[in-house]
């Protein structure tokens, strides 16, 4: 499954959108490995998964931190519409 380029504007959602398929990538790669029994290479492979999609909460993190709280817009857009 692949999420299209225009569902995510900001550079850190892309990043986490990269990690995040990565981490897929890897997961089945570690899935296919036990099937076949080389479980030291599931074991590099679910690790690999595992760091991306640390990676992926490290810039979606770093995405919320960046956006504007949107219980503060909504609150001044009130504000606005009281005035």
């Amino acid at each position: 499954m692949m999420i299209p380029d225009d569902a995510c504007n900001d550079s850190m959602l892309q990043e986490a959108t990269r990690e995040l398929e990565a981490a897929i990538h890897d997961a089945r790669v570690a899935f296919d490995c036990i099937a076949l029994g080389e479980l030291d290479r599931a074991h590099t492979s679910a690790v690999t998964a595992r760091i991306a999609i640390d990676a992926a909460v490290i810039a979606i993190q770093a995405a919320l931190a960046q956006a504007p709280s949107q219980p503060a817009a909504n609150a001044a857009s009130d504000t606005e519409a009281e005035s």
